[in-house]
């Protein structure tokens, strides 16, 4: 391991998308490259943390997905589009690299890998497909609503609805009276865009036997049921697809339990 007094580089940088979009990013550390994508209402900011942990072994690129932070928003979204994104990252840091993904983050990398990026190995944590054709029809009204609420310009009253069942009960109240309710507030368009990244909300099962790179595929231990069995089912549709189960953490994992993991299996 490296002197823990050494301080990483750092270097900010903008990555150009096939479409001309700007995607800002930024790189820590001087190994082998190692590229984190966030989820939902999550920017290159809020992987920040498993960044820095990471950085003492792997050029670490985090990256503000498209119609974040500090990145470009081109209309009309596609998920082309996001994977074009990555690509450009994936070009940045040297034509090709590992790759983590968070929830609907990782289910974007699922995809962008089926679809030939030049991943070399990748992980994902709890992607949020379902694998109950029942659940997924109150998922697709849920989305409706949604969507609706966003296209009306409603977002307090759509981001009310999507963290409704994402945090905690009682919390929803006191993050609404927080400084960060109004950055996510500046993110909320962006729900379309993953729910459009998880296609009809089910496991993908036929697509993913089109990702060639190996993947592991991690839950938290304290993780709702279905999550777990989401996770169980995306790793038993990849071809070489390993289940890896964090005790005692949930949706929300913390940082210094996940960059262990993530450091073995891609020194690996």
């Amino acid at each position: 391991m490296d002197d823990p007094n050494t301080t990483p580089s750092r270097i900010r940088g903008t990555a150009l998308s096939a479409d001309g979009t700007a995607i800002a990013y930024e790189r820590q550390g001087d190994g082998p490259p190692v590229i984190l994508v966030s989820g939902a209402l999550a920017t290159a900011a809020t992987d920040a943390p498993l960044a820095a942990l990471l950085a003492h072994r792997f050029s670490v690129f985090t990256y503000d997905r498209r119609g974040r932070g500090a990145s470009g928003d081109t209309a009309p979204y596609a998920v082309e589009r996001e994977i074009e994104d990555l690509a450009a990252v994936v070009g940045e840091a040297g034509g090709t690299a590992s790759v983590h993904g968070m929830a609907s983050g990782g289910a974007l990398v699922l995809e962008a890998a089926a679809a030939g990026l030049p991943i070399t190995q990748l992980s994902v944590y709890e992607p949020p497909f379902l694998t109950d054709p029942a659940g997924r029809r109150a998922s697709a009204a849920r989305r409706a609503r949604l969507d609706g609420l966003l296209a009306a310009d409603r977002r307090t009253d759509a981001l009310e609805l999507f963290l409704a069942d994402v945090v905690p009960p009682g919390t929803l109240g006191r993050l609404k009276g927080s400084p960060v309710w109004g950055e996510l507030e500046s993110l909320a368009h962006t729900l379309a865009y993953d729910h459009a990244v998880l296609g009809d909300a089910l496991v993908p099962t036929v697509r993913l036997r089109e990702v060639t790179a190996r993947v592991m595929v991690v839950d938290g231990g304290a993780s709702p049921g279905w999550q777990r069995e989401t996770v169980r089912a995306i790793s038993e549709a990849l071809p070489r697809g390993r289940h890896r189960t964090l005790t005692g953490q949930t949706h929300q994992v913390a940082p210094h339990v996940l960059a262990p993991v993530l450091e073995d299996y891609f020194a690996a």
